[in-house]
């Protein structure tokens, strides 16, 4: 069974923003590790001061793999966004609860 990642990092959601259109390039070679790794879902959201990916990966040494191979471009994106510390990372399961929708439920 897959693993929902967040990954939760403070910071100001628009200067992220900003800070991905500045570095396309970069992004590009990150989702293009990200998707030989196994990725299947992907998005960024962000609230009051803080800003959060919510990626799927088919287990979490496949995110491991992926975070160790990008860190090269992942580390100056999140500098030129602000971020002066590590990201909160969780990894999440499924819990069979008899209610799922949608997501391959």
């Amino acid at each position: 069974m897959s693993v929902i990642v967040t990954l939760r990092v403070s910071g100001d959601p628009a200067r992220f923003e900003q800070a991905t259109a500045a570095h396309a390039d970069a992004i590009g070679r990150i989702m293009d590790v990200a998707k030989r790794h196994g990725l299947i879902a992907h998005r960024w959201y962000g609230a009051d001061g803080q800003y959060m990916a919510v990626d799927e990966w088919p287990d979490a040494d496949s995110f491991h793999a992926f975070f160790n191979e990008a860190r090269p471009d992942i580390g100056p994106v999140m500098q030129a966004a602000g971020v002066t510390s590590p990201p909160e990372t969780t990894f999440w399961r499924a819990l069979d609860t008899g209610d799922a929708v949608g997501w391959g439920a």
